[in-house]
């Protein structure tokens, strides 16, 4: 499918009483179309609405309408480590992507030239690292108290696909001494995390967070019920090959080989869950697992 030219407009803001500060939001979408579909995109630690867009460019350009919300721990709303939210950004950052969906008409009305042409019924949730925690919230995944009993179930049924990049994994025993003591809410249960998924991981990921290897990675995979994909990138680190910008200063293993695989393969991916019938996703497999050099395996269940 070719490329079409992309609007993008930032700031939009959405009401968020409660709060504290409003909830700024920025939207890209194809100049050209009709039903589109809505990906909406959860950042990591400290980035913000102008991030990803190796990621977000490419979606919009081929069909689909991007929601990238601004959550409180980004580095460009300055939030004090002391201030009262900071124990509960998880939950609001879960909030955030809600809200975003919430106020798809009023993000709708406020780009030019998109009212009308956006399917309200396709909405998918993606999300890198901690975004990725944050979005599979809304597809089922809960996170555990210290008794292991699960919390609040906060899946959105309009919710009808995800992409989880660099997902954590299981807390408990699996955390580091630093992770435990700073991040109790990195305690998920994947038991009802059902809405189609796919999720990437890198076998070079290292993280400080576990006791664990690169496969903590892969949990939220091995551990969920449902029709799940597995994406596991060679050589690939927690940056995922530099999707969270061009060039930037966090990205560790920079291959732009990799990004443009999954900018391939989660368009792919999410060009079948959302529409059943298109044979992107099938023939984006299959071309990966025909290469004479691929960079990574496809696995399903």
């Amino acid at each position: 499918m070719p490329e079409t030219p992309v609007v993008s407009v930032r700031p939009l803001t959405l009401p968020a009483p409660g709060r504290g500060q409003d909830l700024q939001v920025r939207v890209s979408a194809p100049a050209t179309g009709h039903d589109l579909p809505v990906i909406v995109f959860s950042h990591g630690y400290s980035w913000s609405m102008d991030g990803y867009a190796p990621l977000a460019d490419h979606w919009a350009a081929h069909g689909f309408v991007v929601l990238q919300p601004t959550h409180l721990d980004s580095r460009t709303l300055a939030l004090a480590a002391d201030d009262p939210r900071t124990p509960l950004i998880w939950r609001i950052r879960v909030e955030d992507l809600r809200r975003a969906i919430d106020g798809l008409d009023l993000l709708e009305a406020a780009v030019p030239g998109l009212a009308g042409r956006v399917d309200h019924g396709r909405v998918a949730v993606a999300g890198h690292s901690w975004g990725a925690q944050s979005a599979s919230m809304l597809l089922g995944a809960r996170v555990l108290d210290a008794d292991g009993v699960p919390g609040e179930d906060l899946s959105d049924p309009r919710v009808g696909a995800g992409v989880l990049l660099a997902l954590t994994g299981r807390g408990g025993a699996d955390l580091s001494p630093f992770a435990a003591e700073h991040f109790p809410f990195m305690n998920p249960s994947f038991d009802g995390m059902t809405t189609p998924a796919l999720l990437v991981a890198g076998d070079k990921d290292q993280s400080a967070l576990t006791v664990r290897g690169p496969d903590w990675f892969t949990d939220g995979y091995t551990l969920s019920p449902g029709d799940k994909s597995l994406l596991t990138l060679y050589g690939a680190e927690h940056s995922l090959g530099g999707i969270a910008g061009h060039r930037v200063a966090e990205t560790t293993d920079e291959s732009p080989e990799h990004v443009a695989l999954l900018q391939r393969l989660t368009t792919a991916y999410l060009r079948t869950a959302l529409h059943p019938g298109d044979p992107a996703w099938p023939a984006a497999r299959t071309a990966l697992d025909s290469a004479p050099h691929p960079l990574g395996r496809i696995q399903s269940k």
